[in-house]
């Protein structure tokens, strides 16, 4: 399909096709630092950090990291949450030549044990409090080198002083780490690192910058290898598509952790690339955010679904201004039309859906957020330089619109391939594109539509049925705040329809009600067979709604109902 229908309907500030900067990431730092020096490049819990120090604090990150031994093409893993050591380890690892893998803080001994393991990582730099959880799997690793930080050591003073004893209380544990052996302290090397320029030989097309690793639903983590060219090309898309934003004038709201690729691209990278402001917070929880919203004015607010529920309905909401908001690209999951209504009354900004994968740097698609038209319900049209189409079963060859298939996509986003796993990155392409695994359909327009994740896709009686359609009616209903659907095993239709429900603060819903509010909306074969009422969804740690989790948690109630009647 070479026809891209969706390019008529670009409004004029975005451009139809890019011309990448052929550099290396770090290379957006060096120059921000140049023409902002003393610009805020962060803020964090009341500290702000100029460009100037971001700039020199990378480098001597990166010199350090020479100094024991770190050549080009090593893999080093961050394993922090968002706080300005994280924004400088990133940097200072690719000002090095090596590989960053970013690794979720809230990883078991076991995870962390096997990414390291997979990626062999020589280094890490971690919070103190982790500091026990890596020491006890280190065998299991190639680790050479770990690095220890802590949120007080960029706090201002008196939080600095009066951190220690909330984190004691927090976690019921101080860690002391000293500066020797394969043990290195971050503060101490601030003191001792060079601020000289690390050159080698860079290759734009082919070096990668990035490990990020997907969240194993279908089997062990696998190693998404995004290069330089990757993240550069998606990062300079993410520009285009936000053309009214101004270099070096806007505030990023840094909510999404860094060590998701949504979060490290649309703040970190974008951020750096155009010399703007974040503001980081090292741990979602939404009075926090409210707060810090109200007092730094953000401008630019990338966030998931659930983040934007959560805020729309604290009980508190109505005391804060968030005025400030004037652009939001929503991820991760499914937007409910219902939310992005109610946040852009309350804000007078735009949300927007926007659709991607990992393996895409993360975005292929999404709804224009000035000057286009929107399309309710649909993930928008694919970026600048990205093709995207439906394909059937074991076919190369775009559907008829209209027609349901599996998205997929091609463009200079997509990734090189998966760590050390060529068979899998063979199965993920057919010809070039880069299967999605997500079900859905394009209309006449070139507006694309999600239908839902093939293996979400619930087969009940022969019917195909589609939890994103279910859910997006329950959403409608003023007693819903949160709710996720999903196939259980049933003896009679082979699975069904379940609902899980979290209900807003104050109202009431029943089971009964909400059945009849269903089959005002839906096909009766559609409609949930049974609703479970929770306090709390299972999620990732950027909000996304876990719906394996809740099907295998009916598998083992099957499974032991099965073997308590044998």
């Amino acid at each position: 399909m070479t026809a891209r229908p969706w390019l008529e309907l670009y409004p004029v500030g975005i451009a139809k096709t890019i011309e990448y900067d052929r550099v290396p990431i770090h290379q957006f730092l060096t120059n921000s630092a140049q023409r902002f020096p003393d610009k805020t490049a962060m803020h964090f819990m009341g500290r702000n950090i100029t460009y100037k120090e971001f700039h020199e604090s990378a480098l001597k990150f990166a010199n350090y990291l020479r100094t024991i031994g770190i050549e080009k093409g090593d893999r080093v893993a961050i394993m922090l949450p968002n706080c300005p050591q994280s924004a400088i380890a990133y940097y200072g690892i690719l000002y090095a030549g090596a590989i960053v893998v970013q690794t979720n803080p809230l990883y078991t001994e076991r995870e962390i044990a096997y990414q390291m393991a997979d990626s062999g990582a020589k280094a890490i730099i971690s919070l103190d409090i982790l500091f026990p959880r890596i020491s006890k799997v280190l065998k299991e690793t190639e680790l050479e080198h770990v690095i220890i930080t802590g949120i007080k050591d960029y706090l201002p003073f008196p939080k600095n002083v009066i951190y220690p004893f909330i984190q004691k209380k927090e976690h019921g544990v101080t860690v002391k780490v000293e500066h020797r052996g394969m043990n290195h302290l971050f503060t101490e090397i601030m003191k001792v690192g060079s601020t000289d320029a690390i050159t080698y030989e860079f290759n734009y097309d082919t070096d990668i910058a990035l490990l990020q690793y997907t969240g194993g639903t279908t089997g062990p983590p696998k190693g998404v290898m995004l290069t330089h060219a990757n993240l550069i090309a998606n990062t300079q898309m993410c520009r285009e598509w936000l053309y009214q934003c101004e270099d070096g004038k806007e505030t990023v709201m840094g909510i999404l952790p860094f060590f998701h690729v949504y979060g490290m691209t649309t703040v970190l990278i974008l951020s750096v690339m155009l010399g703007n402001k974040m503001v980081l917070l090292p741990k979602f929880d939404f009075d926090t955010a409210l707060k810090t919203i109200d007092k730094q004015k953000p401008t630019l607010f990338p966030g998931a679904p659930t983040i934007y529920i959560g805020l729309l309905n604290h009980p508190k909401l109505a005391s804060f201004d968030l005025s400030s908001i004037k652009a939001c690209i929503s991820g991760s999951a499914a937007l409910p039309v219902e939310v992005q209504d109610k946040f852009e009354q309350l804000t007078g900004g735009k949300l927007v859906e926007g659709y991607g994968l990992t393996e895409t740097s993360p975005v292929a698609i999404a709804n224009f957020v000035w000057d286009g038209e929107r399309v309710k319900g649909s993930i928008g049209v694919p970026w600048p330089d990205t093709d995207v189409c439906i394909l059937g079963p074991e076919t190369s060859e775009s559907l008829p619109v209209g027609e349901v298939g599996e998205i997929a996509v091609k463009g200079p986003q997509v990734m090189k391939g998966y760590w050390n796993r060529p068979e899998e990155t063979a199965e993920t392409f057919r010809d070039g594109w880069l299967l999605t695994g997500d079900l859905g359909y394009m209309d006449a327009k070139g507006y694309f539509y999600v239908v839902d994740r093939k293996k979400d896709m619930i087969i009940a009686s022969g019917f195909n049925i589609y939890p994103r359609e279910i859910e997006e009616v329950l959403y409608e209903h003023e007693a819903v705040q949160e709710c996720v659907v999903a196939g259980v095993p049933d003896p009679y239709r082979g699975e069904t329809v379940k609902a899980y429900i979290v209900l807003k603060e104050g109202k009431e819903a029943t089971k009964e009600q909400l059945d009849a509010f269903c089959r005002q909306h839906l096909a009766s074969y559609k409609v949930p067979r049974q609703y479970e009422f929770r306090k709390e969804l299972p999620k990732t740690a950027v909000g996304k709604i876990l719906r394996r989790a809740l099907v295998d948690e009916e598998k083992k109630k099957s499974e032991t109902k099965i073997k308590a009647s044998v």
